[in-house]
């Protein structure tokens, strides 16, 4: 739900407004949907050009041909043994003249630490956690299938999401092996939703759901050449999702374009009783985000530059100076800041995630009920020093959260307290109003490193701890590739501002059109 180093350092319809055209690309494979978006997929269900169960068979067939065979991205876990059986379903209902709107039909894969209440596991891609089948979905996989939408797969991700050792390798995970990324498969996908990036990335489908504490949405998008939006902290319920921060995690949409994520944000919202969160979302969400997809939302919107992420990579400072005068060309206003928060809040992030990590992980194994392998941190600590494979890797971090009391302690309240007056009050709500902002950026992060199981991540640099630890909104989108390696540009804001965010990065992705699909040649 993070990158760790991070912490250390309504009926059928077609969009008004579109993705960017699909990009031209030598692919070993002739993939008859490769980067098809969501409005032309339902033009052509509903043209009858094909059926619901023709494009499911070819998204399984294309995960057998690259992932688990050809380059070997490795990025799913599970396929859903009834997702022909559901899409005969769904086919059925569409012939009826039945459609439950814009994602019906549409094959997405859930990152791999969503519950579903199905014949898939969910393992956070654990071995303490295989054969774990949860007793109920998640809010996230309900609403997809009320909406339609076929879980095609479980992703394989960076095991705990990434909150285990701080020498782990993202998009490691002790039941899957390592997720590789598309444009190099020596290089990594970052994390921890790294299999959702890759999946969307390579056309193994054509959305993905990941969850994001502190980058792992927007890291693995922007090092796969993808758009991520981590919403708002309570827009989407995490009731079903295997927790790190009661304070920081969301779900959230990773698609090709920015219309097919936010056509899948829509879907995702609304309050839930399981999560106490989403009550504050309930007059300031939307169940229909694509009204914002405006090609000139770029027009008269002012934008600050968060100068201090600059400097860690000099193509990377380039790509950013381009998109900057390109958003100017535009219409819109682009200033310089060189500060969001006066006070560094990275030591207080990192006490409430290591406390709200042990109170929610014992949460959740008891919610397994007697099955469960393991029933507490305690007992996982305890199963990853006997197994071979799980003790590759250390988990100093999980023996820190083992290690710390409930959330009454003084130590988790203040830190909880500061980090979030901070961030918000102190941070991103004031330096908007003070600059009259709609919107801040940065690039998102370094181009992908080289995977390394014995050092670990080699993160440079990136911009998700403000959005993170304010718990608000943020949405990255392609901004061009150095040597070949796709970089990103996040586009944050405050909270519930998911709206004018959309309009924003809407405009910039069909002004500069970086998109491009990998090759596998």
């Amino acid at each position: 739900m993070r990158h760790l180093n991070q912490l250390i350092v309504a009926l059928l319809f077609f969009f008004a407004a579109s993705c960017q055209a699909p990009v031209e690309t030598t692919s070993s494979s002739d993939f008859q949907f490769e980067e098809m978006t969501i409005e032309q997929m339902q033009k052509e269900f509903a043209k009858g050009t094909f059926s619901i169960t023709e494009v499911t068979r070819a998204y399984l067939d294309r995960i057998e041909a690259i992932d688990k065979n050809g380059p070997k991205l490795n990025s799913i876990l599970t396929i859903n043994p009834e997702a022909m059986s559901i899409a005969e379903r769904l086919e059925k209902e569409l012939a009826d003249g039945k459609s439950r709107g814009a994602l019906h039909g549409i094959p997405i894969i859930l990152k791999d630490n969503i519950d579903t209440g199905d014949k898939m596991p969910t393992t956070a891609g654990s071995r303490a956690l295989e054969g774990s089948i949860a007793q109920q979905d998640s809010w996230v996989a309900a609403k997809l299938r009320e909406s339609g939408a076929i879980i095609l797969a479980k992703a394989n991700l960076s095991e705990w999401a990434n909150f285990r050792s701080d020498k782990s390798s993202s998009g490691w995970s002790g039941l899957g092996g390592q997720v590789n990324n598309p444009y190099d498969v020596t290089r990594n996908p970052c994390g921890s939703s790294s299999g959702s990036g890759v999946a969307v990335s390579a056309n193994l489908c054509m959305v993905a759901i990941g969850t994001e504490t502190d980058g792992s949405i927007v890291c693995p998008a922007h090092a796969n050449g993808v758009v991520g939006i981590k919403p708002t902290v309570g827009l989407v319920s995490r009731a079903g999702i295997i927790p790190i921060s009661e304070t920081q995690d969301t779900g959230g949409p990773m698609g090709r374009c920015v219309a097919d994520a936010a056509a899948c944000l829509g879907a995702l919202t609304g309050n839930d009783d399981r999560d106490r969160y989403t009550q504050s979302s309930v007059g300031k969400s939307h169940s229909d985000y694509t009204p914002f997809l405006k090609k000139d939302g770029l027009k008269g919107k002012r934008i600050a530059y968060f100068t201090k992420v600059k400097g860690f990579h000099p193509e990377v400072d380039r790509l950013t100076e381009e998109a900057i005068e390109l958003m100017k060309k535009q219409g819109a206003t682009v200033i310089e800041i060189d500060e969001i928060n006066k006070e560094s809040v990275g030591n207080e992030e990192y006490t409430v995630l290591v406390y709200e990590f042990k109170d929610g992980l014992n949460k959740y194994f008891a919610s397994l009920g007697e099955s469960a392998k393991v029933k507490s941190l305690e007992d996982l600590i305890a199963f990853n020093e006997s197994d071979e494979i799980e003790s590759q890797f250390d988990q100093n971090i999980l023996t820190l959260a083992q290690s710390k009391g409930d959330l009454n302690s003084k130590e988790y309240l203040d830190a909880k307290a500061k980090m979030q007056k901070q961030m918000r009050e102190l941070g991103i709500d004031r330096v908007m109003d003070e600059n009259n902002l709609d919107a801040i950026i940065a690039p998102t992060g370094s181009p992908a490193w080289k995977t390394d199981h014995v050092n670990g991540d080699h993160y440079l640099g990136g911009s998700s701890s403000s959005a993170a630890t304010a718990g608000y909104p943020n949405i990255t989108v392609p901004m061009g590739a150095v040597k070949g390696l796709p970089v990103g540009l996040s586009f944050f804001g405050r909270a519930w501002s998911e709206p004018i965010l959309i309009e924003i990065t809407y405009a910039y992705e069909q002004a500069s059109q970086h998109r491009f699909a990998p090759k596998f040649d």
